[in-house]
């Protein structure tokens, strides 16, 4: 059995969805089938998620949404015309919508995630019907009918493990299953929606649950590349990964797979392949539990902008038994998550990403350091990027750390921070966001240019 989850280039329109049906019933292991929200049509276009998001921002501020509300609307309808579907799925699609701006209404705490799940349950009950139409046994799986129980974290639920002997027993059904994919149900019978992406994160659940031989991701690029084709051209691609290669990247910005993703289907050592829906004879790119053979030591170079550093430094902080630990506590307390914390005898850097501590916020923060730490200095460097060399073979090679810092060199980007990975799986570079493209280039020459 393979599980196949389609992201939102995949179901954007009538034509896409008619190749994600032809890429399902050439297979007849293709049984559990998960789809995204609608996504860009093109360059320009605004995804289906986004529009809700919109829509349910103008219902909580009480300005009006009939421009939003109208703009969901028409981008399905225009798919289910395009399919030449019965009306009656549209009118479905909308009735989910409108239940969930009456939540909204009546400022029930739900109505939020309730209406940004309409995208992938929209795009379920369309795919579902399509095969229908074609003489195929396509059948619309609600998450909470699949069995996909979650927690209710703040900033994204969290699956229970139960969920995954739940979702076994759909191997007992016939036909191909179509699941919405990025939200499940608490145990009190709550929608709650996964962090950003997370159709990623149904894929891999559904896929540990069922115990698939195979889950295929398929999307808009014929495989995942060393480095993002913004700053190089034509970049290397590659035709496998290791499982902890993949996490890395796609934490650091590779946008192929959500970072989280990977999780479920490493658990149950599932192999992944990675896709193209307009080119799906491609072999793709595979991503495995043990290292494949290959030459290279460095896989991959990812880089993502927006971070900040909260630079802290106090004389004899080592001697401070607690020191890191209420710093953090600081951060705990006032809702602001961390992505690493460098450190070093007498000062201690976190890299924070930029949104998570607002402006309003900062100035509590830096109060509150100064106050209850005594600190001798505290300062918060904003536009920063980082840089992230990924591979499975670093930690028993020589000189990676050196090439790499003569590649900024070379570049002329100054290095703000380094921080190597207890994992050695990675190793990890602070710039100013000015020197991302450069730094990312003279990296890729180094680790990838022609021998």
């Amino acid at each position: 059995m393979k599980v196949v989850k389609f992201g939102g280039s995949s179901v954007a329109s009538g034509n896409q969805i008619k190749k994600i049906t032809g890429i399902i019933t050439s297979d007849e292991k293709r049984r559990v089938i998960v789809v995204s929200a609608p996504g860009k049509r093109y360059s320009d276009d605004v995804k289906v998620t986004d529009l809700l998001i919109q829509l349910g921002d103008s219902l909580q501020i009480g300005v009006d949404h009939e421009e939003a509300y109208r703009q969901v609307i028409s981008r399905f309808e225009e798919i289910v015309l395009d399919l030449n579907l019965d009306e009656s799925v549209l009118r479905e699609v909308q009735r989910k919508i409108d239940d969930s701006i009456a939540l909204i209404r009546r400022e029930d705490p739900t109505g939020i995630d309730a209406l940004k799940a309409c995208g992938e349950d929209g795009s379920a009950l369309v795919v579902s019907a399509y095969l229908q139409t074609l003489g195929h046994e396509g059948t619309y799986v609600n998450p909470k009918e699949a069995g996909i129980l979650v927690k209710d974290q703040p900033g994204g639920a969290l699956v229970l493990e139960e969920s995954f002997e739940r979702l076994y027993k759909l191997r007992e059904r016939q036909g191909t299953l179509v699941i919405p994919g990025f939200f499940g149900f608490t145990e009190d019978d709550q929608l709650v929606t996964f962090s950003r992406g997370g159709s990623d994160i149904t894929g891999s659940i559904v896929a540990a649950g069922v115990k698939a031989d195979l889950y295929e991701n398929f999307t808009d690029v014929d495989s995942v590349f060393c480095v993002n084709p913004m700053y190089v051209e034509n970049p290397r691609p590659l035709t496998s990964l290791t499982y902890r290669e993949m996490r890395e990247l796609s934490y650091a910005g590779f946008g192929v797979f959500h970072d989280e993703a990977l999780i479920p289907a490493f658990k149950e050592k599932i192999p992944v392949c990675i896709k193209n829906t307009n080119n799906p004879t491609a072999p793709g790119t595979m991503i495995v539990a043990e290292l494949p053979e290959r030459e290279e030591h460095v896989v991959g170079i990812a880089s993502d902008e927006g971070f900040l550093n909260l630079y802290v430094s106090k004389y004899l902080m080592n001697r401070e038994i607690g020191f890191g630990r209420r710093l953090l506590q600081i951060l705990e307390d006032e809702g602001v998550s961390f992505e690493h914390a460098p450190s070093g005898i007498d000062d201690m850097s976190v890299i924070i990403r930029e949104h998570h501590l607002p402006k309003d916020k900062e100035e509590i923060v830096l109060q509150r350091i100064n106050d209850e730490l005594q600190v001798d200095m505290v300062l918060i460097e904003r536009d920063m990027a980082m840089i992230m060399i990924v591979g499975e073979g670093m930690n028993q090679t020589i000189g990676i750390a050196s090439s790499a810092t003569s590649a900024f060199q070379e570049a002329g980007v100054n290095i703000e921070m380094i921080n190597q990975g207890s994992s050695e799986v990675s190793m990890m570079f602070g710039v100013k966001s000015e020197g991302l493209g450069p730094a990312v280039q003279a990296l890729y020459k180094v680790f990838f240019g022609e021998k």
